[in-house]
């Protein structure tokens, strides 16, 4: 019982930080419009707070994390977290787009690195039967972040201006700082030295650049959509921007539900659970095609949406770390990073594109593009479940000859 209250609280610190990280993310979905206008650039310029920040994680995160391998995890979880206070910092201070950006990245940097290790230290705090769980409670940091963070950063922001936004996850960090250190076990697992042949085996094995790309596609479609989720609710569907706050929490909301959702259908078959939500998720894209001119229609649609947003994650988080440790088990904590990376490659992917369609076909396409990046996703993982399949069967076949053998 105290094993479990402390790897509780462990999670739990891991999840502040989540919290802080996942409001940094997020944060400039709601402040598009008032950084568009206070620095006086297009709403798609101001756009790039995403995507270069999504870059910053996708390049950051496999290679500091390879280079960190052998800091001592709750060392390098204390760095991780003066980083990202360094980087908001910048942010909140800038009074160009250029250092605004900058601050993205630095802040970006230590996102990618938290995230690869938080994701492999949770797993390790619980037993093999709960790992998903325990990868879905870091991650309800996340959510919770959509659900308080982004709205009230986004309500700061139209109130005091959007550098109070970055000044109050300024704040959050130093909290979750301290968590770290006070939280925290300091007998973590250490990391494990990997060498260049294996992190080459990661991104040439077959099954795990399949995931890869799952994660990109699946995850980041949606964020054609999020990415311009505000100008959508007031240029499309008609609501003021003081609604759109609100509406950003209800979306946090169905976030969060979709993402307890995910862990736990994700903990016995990944595969199964990944191939129906992403099916599921690109019908709710293509049909909020018709819906989002509407109000009380585009609402229920943007709460599926969000439902489905990160109820993905678990499953495709815990099913990378099975199979690294099946085929490459030295760098498990590498496959995370890379899939981590994979994540916000789909958020850049999706962010930029969706900047692309809103300036040549219009904002209300961007539901439709995001719908048939998902639904390649359900194509590769429907691939998945049938290689996984065959290979499941060999594997059975062998033992089973082994033992005739003996």
């Amino acid at each position: 019982m105290e094993g479990t209250k402390r790897s509780t609280l462990a999670l739990l610190a891991l999840a502040i930080s989540a919290f802080a990280i996942g409001t940094t993310e997020f944060i400039s979905v709601g402040l598009l419009p008032l950084i568009s206008q206070d620095l006086q650039i297009p709403v798609t310029t101001a756009g790039l707070t995403v995507t270069l920040y999504a870059l910053g994680v996708t390049i950051g995160a496999p290679v500091l994390t390879s280079l960190t391998s052998r800091v001592p995890r709750k060392m390098l979880l204390f760095w991780i977290m003066i980083i990202f206070i360094a980087g908001n910092s910048i942010a909140a201070s800038a009074t160009t787009i250029s250092m605004l950006l900058i601050g993205r990245v630095v802040s970006a940097l230590a996102h990618g690195v938290f995230m690869s290790i938080g994701s492999t230290i949770a797993a390790d705090l619980v037993t093999e039967d709960r790992r998903a769980s325990a990868i879905s409670l870091m991650f309800t940091g996340l959510t919770v972040a959509t659900v308080t963070g982004v709205p009230m950063g986004t309500y700061l922001g139209q109130l005091l201006g959007w550098r109070t936004a970055f000044v109050a996850i300024v704040v959050v960090g130093i909290i979750a700082l301290i968590a770290n250190l006070i939280l925290v076990p300091a007998n973590l697992r250490k990391g494990i030295k990997t060498t260049f042949g294996d992190q080459l085996k990661l991104v040439t094995n077959g099954r795990l650049l399949l995931m890869f790309i799952i994660t990109t596609l699946g995850y980041g479609g949606t964020f054609v959509v999020f990415t311009y989720l505000s100008p959508l609710l007031t240029d499309i569907t008609g609501f003021s921007a003081s609604t759109v706050a609100i509406i950003l929490v209800v979306y946090g909301i169905a976030i969060a539900i979709g993402n307890v959702m995910g862990g736990k259908l994700a903990n016995k078959n990944p595969l199964a659970a990944l191939f129906r939500m992403f099916s599921i998720q690109a019908i709710v894209l293509f049909i909020m095609f018709v819906t989002v001119p509407f109000k009380l229609a585009g609402l229920i649609t943007i709460f599926f949406m969000g439902i489905l947003a990160f109820m993905n994650v678990p499953g495709l988080q815990v099913y990378v770390v099975i199979l690294a440790e099946r085929f490459v088990p030295s760098a498990k904590d590498v496959a995370s990073a890379i899939n981590i990376a994979a994540f916000n490659a789909g958020i850049a992917i999706g962010a930029y594109l969706g900047g692309i369609i809103t300036d040549s076909i219009g904002l209300i396409h961007t539901t439709w593009v995001g719908g048939i990046m998902v639904l390649g996703a359900v194509v590769l993982t429907g691939l998945s479940r049938v290689i996984e399949s065959k290979d499941g069967n060999s594997r059975v076949g062998k033992n089973n000859q082994e033992v005739v053998c003996s």
